[in-house]
C-alpha cells in the first residue's frame, strides 16, 4: 500500500482526458466534457467489483461516513456504537450528525467485538459501525445477528478495506450501507476521494441528494432540479473521479502484490515464540495492506516497535501510542473539546471517556504491531525484509 506507489501513464491518461475538456465539475455541462464521465464511469467499476446496487462517489472517506449517516436518517437524541480503534474521522462523522459516540471494545480481529458491542445498545441506540481496520474483516456474522436481533441498522466503515471481502462478499456491501475511503494512503487512491455502497434505493436516493446541496440529479439543467431536503457539498470532482479510474484497474493486480508480500513477511514470522497474529474470521479476504501480530507484553511490544525503527524499517505501527487511531490519545474527544453548534446537548448526552476503562483493547493494542506492506517491493525486497524484521525481533523476543 498504497496505490500511489504504481502510477504510471494510465493514471495521466485519464486525468488528460479531463482536461482536455475543461469540465472539472462531475454534473451538468453534458455537450462540453464530450462523454467523458469519470465520477460515472468509477461509480459503475465499484458496483461491479462490489455487487452493491447503488455506489455513490463523494469527495472523502469522511464525507461517505457522514452522508451515510444521514442517509440513515441518524440525528440528535440517536447514538452510534463504534469501536475504540479506528481514525477519527469515525467520531468525527458521528458528531457532525448531532449523534452520540458510543465506544466498545475491539477484539483480537482488531475490530468491533460484537458482545461487547452488545452490551453498548441502549433504546437510544440507531446504528452500530463496525471499522475494517487495517485492510481485514470484523466477525460480521455475529454482527449481521446483532443488528438484527435488535433492530439497528448496520454501517460498515471500510475506508481501510477496499478490495477485502468476506465468504465471498465485498467489505462494505454486506450491512445496510458500507463507506470506503480513496484517498492519498489507500491501496486505491483517488488523491482524495471516498465512496457509499448500499442495495437501498431509498439510502441511497438520500445520500445522491445530501452529498449534492439537496439536487435530486433528475434533470440535465441544475437550475430546474427539485429541493427535496438540504445537503452539503461533499462532490467529487473529475479529476480526482480520473485517478479512481486508473486505479481501479489495477486492483486486481495490488492486491496480488500485496498478499504475496505479506505472506513472505508472516511465513519470517510463523514460528517465532511470543508472535501470534491477529484473527481473521476469513483469511482469503483480507486486502494485505498490514501485517497485524502481537507480543507476549506492552513492554516487549515497544521495545520491538523501537528496535525495528532503529534498525531503520520503515512502516512499524505501535497503534497503542499512535496520536489519531486509538483512544488512548485522543486527547480533543476525551476532553470533549467539539466546535459544533450542538456542542452542549452532545456534552450533556456522552459518557466522560477521560473515566472510562477499556482493559480489554489496552490489552490488545498494547501488545500489537502492525507493519505495512508495499506494493513497490520485489519478492526479493520482501525477502531481506522480512529477514531483517525476524532477527530483530528475535532479540528483543
Amino acid at each position: 500500500m498504497p496505490g500511489i506507489e504504481l502510477f504510471d501513464q494510465e493514471e495521466q491518461k485519464q486525468v488528460q482526458e479531463v482536461m482536455n475538456t475543461g469540465i472539472l465539475m462531475r454534473y451538468g455541462f453534458n455537450q462540453a466534457r464530450r462523454g467523458q464521465w469519470k465520477a460515472k464511469e468509477m461509480e459503475a467499476a465499484i458496483a461491479e467489483r462490489t455487487g452493491a446496487a447503488h455506489t455513490l462517489l463523494l469527495s472523502s472517506g469522511t464525507a461517505a461516513l457522514t452522508t451515510a449517516l444521514a442517509a440513515l436518517g441518524v440525528g440528535a437524541g440517536d447514538e452510534v456504537i463504534m469501536p475504540t480503534f479506528t481514525f477519527v474521522a469515525t467520531f468525527e462523522s458521528i458528531l457532525a450528525a448531532g449523534a452520540v459516540p458510543v465506544l466498545a471494545d475491539i477484539d483480537d480481529t482488531l475490530c468491533l467485538d460484537p458482545q461487547a458491542a452488545d452490551r453498548a445498545v441502549t433504546p437510544r441506540t440507531k446504528v452500530i459501525m463496525p471499522v475494517h481496520m487495517c485492510g481485514a474483516m470484523a466477525r460480521m456474522e455475529e454482527l449481521q445477528e446483532l443488528c438484527s436481533r435488535r433492530g439497528l441498522f448496520l454501517l460498515e466503515d471500510a475506508c481501510q478495506a477496499f478490495g477485502a471481502s468476506w465468504r465471498g462478499r465485498h467489505l462494505g456491501a454486506i450491512g445496510h450501507v458500507g463507506c470506503y475511503s480513496f484517498d492519498f494512503n489507500k491501496l486505491i487512491t483517488c488523491g482524495e476521494g471516498g465512496a457509499v455502497v448500499t442495495n437501498s434505493e431509498d439510502i441511497y436516493r438520500r445520500a445522491d441528494m445530501y452529498h449534492d446541496h439537496g439536487h435530486d440529479h433528475s434533470d440535465d439543467d441544475r437550475g430546474a432540479e427539485g429541493h427535496l431536503s438540504p445537503g452539503y457539498n461533499f462532490r467529487i470532482s473529475e479529476l480526482h473521479a480520473a485517478v479512481g479510474c486508473a486505479q481501479m484497474t489495477k486492483l486486481d493486480r495490488f492486491l496480488h502484490i500485496q498478499r504475496r508480500n505479506k505472506k513472505i513477511l508472516r511465513d519470517a514470522l510463523a514460528d517465532l515464540k511470543g508472535v501470534t497474529f491477529r484473527a481473521m474470521p476469513d483469511p482469503d479476504g483480507d486486502s494485505a495492506t498490514f501485517l497485524s501480530f502481537f507480543l507476549p507484553a506492552a513492554p516487549v511490544a515497544a521495545a520491538a516497535a523501537a528496535a525495528l525503527r532503529e534498525a531503520g524499517v520503515d512502516g512499524v505501527f505501535y497503534w497503542f501510542a499512535n496520536n489519531w487511531h486509538y483512544i488512548r490519545n485522543w486527547e480533543h474527544f476525551q476532553k470533549r473539546r467539539f466546535a459544533h453548534p450542538q456542542a452542549p446537548a452532545l456534552l450533556a448526552a456522552m459518557p466522560d471517556y477521560s473515566k472510562v476503562s477499556f482493559a480489554r483493547s489496552d490489552e490488545l493494542m498494547s501488545r500489537c504491531l502492525s507493519l505495512t506492506i508495499r506494493l513497490g517491493w520485489s519478492e526479493e525486497e520482501a525477502g531481506r525484509r522480512a529477514e531483517k524484521i525476524r532477527q530483530i525481533l528475535t532479540l528483543v523476543l
